[in-house]
C-alpha cells in the first residue's frame, strides 16, 4: 500500500517523530562521510511547474547521496502541455519510477496525480501547502530546543501555503502557533477551524504582530508576495509594512529567540538585514535541513524497510 503525503494532516504525530528521528540520524552520519545507500536502484520522478531552487536540489541531492537517481521534468515538457490527462500521465510514470515528487499550482491537480498513480506522491509545493518545508523547520527547531512541546512559534505574515502547513502541523503535533497577519491576508478560515477541531494545540490570529511575538521561542515569516503574486507586490508591501521581523520585534520575543525564513528573502521588507544575519537567526541550518529530511521521506516511503501498511517502518 503506498503513502502519499500530500499534507501534512496525512501524517500521524508518530509519523512526524520517526522521521525526525530518522533525518537527524542520517545528518549525523553525513557529517561524519557515511554513504548509507538504500535506495540504490530506485528512481525519484520530480514534476515542477515552478521555478525552486531549494526544494528541487535537496530532493535531488537526497536522492544521490541515498543511492538512488533523481529524474527532473519541467511540466512544460511533457505531454501535459499538450493536455495529455493526468490518469493518463500518473500511470505511465507509476511504471517508470518508485516516487514523484510534484511542484505546482492546484493543490487538485496534486490529488488527481495520487489518485491514479500507484507509487507515492509527495507535495514539493503547492499554492495552498509546503508540507516538506515544515517538516524540515520542525526538525531544526528540535536540534536548538530538543524538542517541540512547549515552544511558542510565531509565525508573521502571509497567511501563505507555509503557514498553512504550519497551521496542519500544530493541529496533528499539539504546537503552540500564534499567527500575526494583516485580517485581509489572514489563512484560509476552512484550514483553521479543520485544525482547530481536533482539540489538538493551541493555535491563535491576530492583528497585532507585537502580541504575535511577545514571549515567542521562534518568529518566522516568509516574503509577501508568493510565486504569482508579483502584480500585487506594491499593495503588499504597504500592508505588510507593519509587519517585518526586525530588532524592535525581536526585542519583545524570549531573549534566546530563533528567527526563521524559508527563502528566498527579501531582505529590508519581510525581515531587516540586521535581524536575517544576525545571531539569532538559523536560516542556513534551516535550508540545510531539507535535504536531511527528504532523505528520510524518501527512504520511509521507498526504502528497503518501508511498511507497506502505513509510513512508519
Amino acid at each position: 500500500m503506498k503513502k502519499d503525503i500530500l499534507t501534512l494532516l496525512d501524517l500521524s504525530k508518530n509519523d512526524f517523530d520517526h522521521l525526525f528521528q530518522r533525518a537527524r540520524e542520517l545528518k549525523a552520519g553525513y557529517r561524519k562521510g557515511v554513504c548509507e545507500k538504500t535506495l540504490a536502484g530506485k528512481t525519484l520522478g520530480l514534476v515542477f511547474d515552478k521555478p525552486s531552487t531549494r526544494t528541487r536540489i535537496s530532493l535531488e541531492a537526497a536522492m544521490v547521496q541515498l543511492g538512488g537517481t533523481p529524474i527532473f521534468m519541467s511540466a512544460q515538457d511533457t505531454q501535459m502541455v499538450r493536455n495529455e490527462p493526468i490518469m493518463d500521465t500518473g500511470r505511465v510514470l507509476s511504471r517508470y519510477l518508485d516516487a514523484l515528487a510534484i511542484r505546482t499550482f492546484s493543490q487538485d491537480l496534486l490529488t488527481e496525480f495520487a489518485k491514479f498513480t500507484t507509487i507515492p506522491v509527495i507535495n514539493a509545493l503547492t499554492d495552498r501547502y509546503h508540507p516538506c518545508q515544515v517538516l524540515s523547520d520542525l526538525m531544526t527547531i528540535i536540534e536548538y530546543r530538543g524538542g517541540y512541546a512547549g515552544v511558542k512559534i510565531t509565525w508573521v505574515g502571509d497567511g501563505n501555503n507555509v503557514c498553512h502547513s504550519w497551521i496542519n502541523a500544530a493541529a496533528v503535533l499539539g504546537l503552540n502557533l500564534v499567527l500575526g497577519c494583516p485580517e485581509e491576508y489572514f489563512p484560509d478560515p476552512d484550514i483553521l477551524k479543520r485544525a482547530r477541531q481536533t482539540g489538538c494545540g493551541n493555535i491563535e490570529v491576530t492583528t497585532d504582530p507585537v502580541a504575535a511575538a511577545e514571549g515567542a521561542d521562534v518568529i518566522y515569516t516568509d516574503v509577501w508576495a508568493s510565486m504569482g503574486q508579483e502584480s500585487e507586490s506594491l499593495s503588499r508591501k504597504k500592508k505588510f509594512a507593519p509587519y517585518q521581523v526586525n530588532s524592535s520585534l525581536i526585542d519583545v520575543a524570549s531573549k534566546d529567540v530563533l528567527v526563521m525564513h524559508c527563502l528566498p528573502v527579501h531582505r529590508g521588507e519581510e525581515i531587516s538585514d540586521e535581524v536575517f544575519e544576525g545571531p539569532r537567526s538559523i536560516v542556513w541550518d534551516q535550508a540545510e535541513n531539507k535535504m536531511h529530511l527528504h532523505k528520510a521521506v524518501l527512504e520511509t516511503l521507498i526504502g528497503p524497510t518501508h511498511n507497506e501498511k502505513g509510513l512508519i517502518r
